[in-house]
């Protein structure tokens, strides 16, 4: 906000100009300004009995009375007369009080000074209207100025026809007592306004406050509520036209700070899709204290009609909003005209927005893509991925080469049916340099405690990092324009992804485990039974069904039918909040379904994984890969009888060796032995879960089926 353009020096200096000559207050402080002429009441005060030294006493009663009359005209515009002083209170500025020679008339005396409060409330009002018209005081106050200086002039109206009235010589002391009644009351309640507004200071929306409190202190007297009400109208005109453009075009034109809400030029758009705890939508635009009180219940739709107006026009969307009559915000009204109003500009900023997401910027299509990619909706895209880039992503995170990473995933993408989705290109990857469950630790507003001592514990945080590879620090990204960011930021594609961490890294111990399978399938035609692979193919079942039983849960019992009820609700969805708020909660879910934010359960089933890896890795290791002749490569009957009783004798000793092979025996059993345990630990753990977590009950049941199988 720009300061406030200052008053120019002559009208401090001139105080005939301005009307506070006999302020004191004010002369002396520009007195004390370097340069600047002193001022004094005192020289300008004509004095008591200043006529020819003689004293009101001195004078007949009916005398007296013309002299205290043609004394009280000018008292009531805040001049001194001949025998009507004006003193300044010291330490309050603003505030005068009226004195009257002494030698007056007693009964005359009584009169005057019960007029002298009206003298002294318009010295206040005069002074206010002068202070509070300079720039500083914003446009509500010079609005109310404004308004009280009209009300000034109606007010000196009154005063030149009793002066009239008294040049007739019609006018007398109860006479002047009389007409004055009726703008005394008016006045009274100025002043108490004005006393408040002065000594706190007001502003804007606590000006308008004050008005509307005051209002209604005076519902007994039918025209101060009426003045005040008017006074309320006038000075909330101008608070009324910033209203106005923010809620029909999303512009804050709040040259002193007035408006009831704040603009932090700070945050920019484009943090949305960097900073993970951007606050670019809540916090670029916000409301301040000091809402007006008519306005209290309405502020929040206020503030979000701008900012969908303001979202709009940085899209380069020309918004324009077609105003009628009726569609004005012309006062704060009774009728509540202005509540209709600011709920039409709502509904029209809201409707277009969402439009303009959905069918421009293809807010479903995207969010679709996103689970085709990041949620491993597309399956022949990532097994081709993961055939292509296992070279890559077995290497350590610092040496992989994430430009190679994503050439592959493009070439993967042309060679699939993924090369159809016309937002593919969009697709990124990236390689993270933590694990999945330190990852976790960093991000504190998950909604679940992930402790590292609990990882240092289970014994699983340490092994993992030593032997970490691509495979579990790999993740796609993606690009979201602006203003899909709004939906789709920095912290909803890091739920994505970690999300896809775990779908991914469970895929990759899914394979390991099928290529173990596919080895020890060389010795389905040796006799085997008694043997330590007939063990070793038993516990590789048993772990391949776990992943597969926990593949299955992760994506046909939670991210599905998740995906699905969040699409419906965004058919339903009203305005691009409710949108938020929705996807929002899909991820949370999501997140919560996929044991990611039950810290217990997660590292017991990363503990399971990691045992499932290393068994599948020593099996590879142990057992020599064995050329085994399929009927599709190599028919049976291609081969001659020799040569099949050769393969045979292969086998046998192949199995024999292995049979006898004491470090194989030893690590399967060892395997064997910690899969169990794991698994049983998991079980009773896991169906605690389910009790307060109902979703876990499928996924308890897959893995008592495996225990039982087991």
């Amino acid at each position: 906000m720009d300061p406030a353009p200052a008053t120019p020096r002559w009208n401090l200096e001139r105080p005939y100009l301005t009307g506070l000559f006999h302020q004191e207050a004010k002369v002396s402080a520009v007195a004390l300004s370097p340069g600047s002429k002193s001022f004094s009441l005192d020289s300008f005060s004509r004095g008591v009995g200043g006529g020819a030294g003689s004293v009101m006493g001195s004078y007949a009663v009916s005398v007296q009375e013309l002299l205290v009359i043609d004394d009280l005209l000018s008292a009531l515009v805040g001049i001194e007369g001949r025998y009507i002083s004006i003193k300044r209170v010291r330490g309050k500025d603003g505030y005068v009080v009226f004195q009257i020679d002494s030698s007056m008339d007693l009964a005359l005396q009584e009169l005057t000074r019960r007029i002298f409060p009206l003298c002294e409330d318009f010295v206040l009002v005069s002074q206010f209207v002068e202070s509070r018209s300079h720039f500083k005081n914003g446009l509500v106050n010079h609005a109310l100025a404004a308004a009280l200086r009209a009300f000034l002039l109606d007010y000196q109206a009154m005063v030149a026809q009793l002066e009239h009235q008294f040049r007739l010589g019609r006018l007398s002391v109860q006479g002047l007592w009389f007409f004055c009644q009726r703008m005394m009351s008016s006045l009274n309640a100025l002043a108490v306004l004005i006393e408040k507004a002065m000594s706190n200071n007001t502003s804007g929306s606590a000006t308008l406050n004050l008005l509307q409190s005051q209002a209604k202190a005076m519902a007994g007297d039918s025209a101060v509520r009426s003045l005040l009400e008017k006074m309320a109208e006038c000075a909330s005109a101008a608070y009324l036209r910033m209203l106005e453009r923010w809620v029909y075009e999303g512009v804050i034109d709040d040259p002193y700070g007035e408006f009831f809400i704040a603009e932090n030029k700070s945050l920019q758009k484009e943090s949305l899709t960097q900073d993970y705890d951007a606050k670019y939508w809540q916090q670029r635009y916000s409301l301040k204290d000091g809402i007006p009180s008519f306005l209290n219940n309405v502020a929040a739709t206020i503030l979000t009609t701008g900012k969908y107006l303001n979202v709009m026009r940085e899209c380069g969307h020309n918004v324009q909003v077609s105003l009628s009559e009726n569609s004005k915000l012309m006062s704060f009204s009774s009728n509540h005209q202005y509540l209709e109003c600011i709920k039409s500009a709502y509904d029209f900023a809201s409707g277009e927005l969402l439009t303009l997401m959905k069918d421009k910027y293809d807010l479903i299509g995207k969010l679709r893509s996103l689970k085709r990619y990041l949620l491993l909706d597309q399956g022949d895209f990532l097994v081709h991925f993961m055939d292509i880039a296992r070279e890559e992503l077995t290497k350590k995170p610092e040496e992989i080469s994430v430009e190679k990473l994503q050439s592959l995933v493009d070439i993967a993408l042309r060679s699939t049916a993924a090369a159809s989705d016309p937002s593919h290109e969009d697709l990124t990857c990236c390689v993270e340099r933590s694990s999945l469950l330190k990852k976790l630790t960093t991000l504190k507003d998950l909604g679940c405690a992930y402790s590292s001592d609990k990882f240092a514990a289970a014994d699983v945080d340490h092994p993992m990092t030593l032997s970490m590879t691509g495979l579990e620090t790999f993740s796609l990204g993606y690009k979201i324009p602006w203003p899909l960011s709004l939906v789709i930021s920095r912290k909803a594609l890091t739920k994505y992804q970690l999300i896809f961490r775990l779908l991914f890294h469970c895929k990759h111990v899914s394979r390991q485990l099928c290529q173990a399978w596919q080895i020890q399938q060389g010795f389905r035609s040796v006799k085997i039974l008694g043997t330590p692979i007939l063990r070793s193919s038993i516990l590789c079942r048993s772990m391949l069904k776990f992943v597969n039983s926990l593949l299955h849960y992760l994506t046909f019992e939670v991210l599905e039918p998740n995906w699905h009820s969040m699409h419906d609700s965004l058919q339903k969805a009203k305005s691009i909040d409710e949108v938020i708020q929705i996807h929002d909660f899909f991820l949370q879910k999501c997140l919560k379904e996929c044991l990611l934010l039950l810290p217990e359960l997660l590292v017991k089933v990363e503990k399971l994984k990691s045992l499932c890896l290393q068994y599948a890795t020593s099996i590879q290791l142990l057992i020599p890969s064995i050329e085994v002749a399929t009927p599709e490569k190599k028919p049976k009957s291609g081969l001659s009888k020799s040569s099949r009783i050769k393969r045979s004798q292969e086998r046998d000793q192949q199995l024999k060796l292995a049979s006898e092979n004491v470090v194989m025996s030893e690590s399967i059993l060892k395997f064997e032995a910690e899969f169990n345990s794991e698994l049983q630990s998991l079980v009773p753990t896991l169906s605690k879960s389910s009790q307060a977590e109902p979703y876990l009950t499928h996924l308890a049941q897959c893995i008592l089926g495996v225990g039982i199988d087991q």
